[in-house]
């Protein structure tokens, strides 16, 4: 599926953007028990909302860890997903958080990818940035992906 031709399409419907970031999450389910909302989609950048709500929160009432990692982990894979070259594949390799103040309001999530020498590259970090309404970072994520060609499809046999 070609994420930026799909966000185009739907973005110019009625509630767009909220039907983007459902069917996106809808792909790997566990994305939407956070809700997600998908602000900003483009080759090395991508943006993400999520509203604290109690679905969401800990025992203290701020966002929990798990949450933020999910958040990361969506805002990372989608900033990957359209910027690495067709003829590339990518996996979450692992995920390196730290958590740095108490997530007490709604977050964005933001992930920036720099130019990458695809061919020549094996892994790639996304390194995220989670801040709450007022700017604050309450929480960093280092995303390992790794990187591979794709394989490719073998010719279907003709109907003869």
């Amino acid at each position: 599926m070609n994420i930026l031709a799909l966000q185009k399409k739907l973005l110019k419907l009625p509630f767009g953007q909220a039907l983007f970031s459902y069917v996106v999450a809808r792909n790997a389910p566990y994305f939407l028990s956070i809700k997600p909302r998908i602000l900003h989609l483009a080759p090395h950048r991508c943006e993400v909302r999520m509203r604290k709500r109690w679905r969401v929160q800990n025992h203290i009432k701020t966002v929990h860890a798990i949450a933020m990692c999910n958040m990361a982990e969506l805002a990372g894979g989608m900033c990957i997903e359209v910027t690495i070259p067709r003829e590339f594949r990518w996996i979450p390799a692992g995920m390196e958080v730290s958590y740095l103040k108490k997530a007490e309001t709604d977050l964005i999530a933001t992930c920036e990818l720099p130019e990458i020498d695809w061919p020549n590259t094996k892994e790639v970090i996304c390194p995220v940035s989670i801040t709450n309404t007022e700017g604050v970072e309450v929480m960093s994520a280092r995303i390992r992906m790794y990187i591979s060609a794709k394989k490719p499809r073998k010719a279907r046999p003709q109907n003869a």
